[in-house]
């Protein structure tokens, strides 16, 4: 007999759960609405993550957590930084785990910065035990967007979607959700009605900048297009959907074809361009 299949991996947006332009403020019904619906997906094993948003952005911002330290910049306030940032994501954290129980859900937070370790920002260990044993429970493993450790840099910060990335090939994921305040990813703009892309592909990303204009410090939608990119190279389909309609989310997780940009799975270790 084979294994089981792996759990669906599903990462809210923080643009999608809070009002990324204000200091920490949620979009209490639209978060409410998401966790409902996860619950209603409850039969099926789940690993939930989650973006910092309008409580973890602003701050990584100002502590420059995103990139490497000034010369001659002291450590301490880069080490207060992180701190201040880890409290705030986790302010955010606690609300969504509340809702997704209110919502009929079973979560377990599984915070990422015991967990992992960057090195010049990016990813370099990843334990992804807790998850696996939260999965073994029952539970629906939660986490999200953190500062995490940085064997040169002190702290940095490691996005969501790393961990979506990470998790997708660790955990032989049956697919990965992206939940967006966005209905995919929008063509660049010539001045007409923008067209979704439904396919993401290495010209996909070769055309999107790098970062948009809000204070966003995770790569933007160009790093969304690597992320799903890296998972569609492991083997596993890759959806960017919107967060804004109702029922959209569980006919993803029972693996309907949902309106939105694909990155569809292709042989592991298939060559192409997107890192994690």
């Amino acid at each position: 007999m084979g294994s089981a299949p792996g759990p669906v991996v599903v990462k809210l947006g923080g643009s999608v759960i809070t009002r990324k332009r204000e200091a920490e403020r949620v979009r209490p019904k639209i978060l409410r609405r998401l966790a409902e619906e996860v619950g209603s997906v409850s039969e099926i094993p789940m690993v939930l993550l989650h973006g910092a948003g309008s409580f973890g952005h602003p701050g990584a911002r100002k502590f420059g957590l995103a990139k490497s330290p000034e010369v001659g910049a002291p450590a301490a306030r880069r080490g207060r930084g992180a701190a201040i940032v880890a409290a705030e994501v986790r302010r955010l954290h606690l609300q969504v785990l509340r809702e997704l129980i209110r919502g009929g859900a079973s979560p377990w937070s599984v915070p990422a910065a015991n967990l992992a370790r960057n090195r010049d920002g990016r990813l370099v260990a990843f334990d992804p035990a807790p998850f696996r044993a939260a999965l073994a429970s029952g539970l629906v493993p939660v986490s999200f967007g953190d500062v995490v450790p940085d064997e040169t840099w002190g702290w940095s910060i490691l996005s969501a979607d790393t961990i979506a990335v990470a998790l997708a090939k660790e955990l032989s994921a049956r697919r990965v959700i992206f939940v967006s305040d966005v209905p995919g990813i929008l063509a660049p703009s010539t001045g007409r009605r923008p067209s979704l892309l439904a396919e993401v592909t290495d010209d996909v990303i070769d055309g999107l900048r790098r970062t948009g204009g809000g204070p966003d410090v995770t790569g933007g939608i160009r790093g969304k297009a690597e992320a799903m990119r890296a998972i569609a190279g492991a083997g596993v389909d890759a959806g960017l959907i919107s967060g804004l309609k109702d029922g959209e989310l569980p006919r993803a997780v029972r693996g309907e074809f949902v309106y939105g940009s694909w990155a569809h799975a292709r042989p592991r270790g298939a060559a192409g361009r997107g890192g994690d």
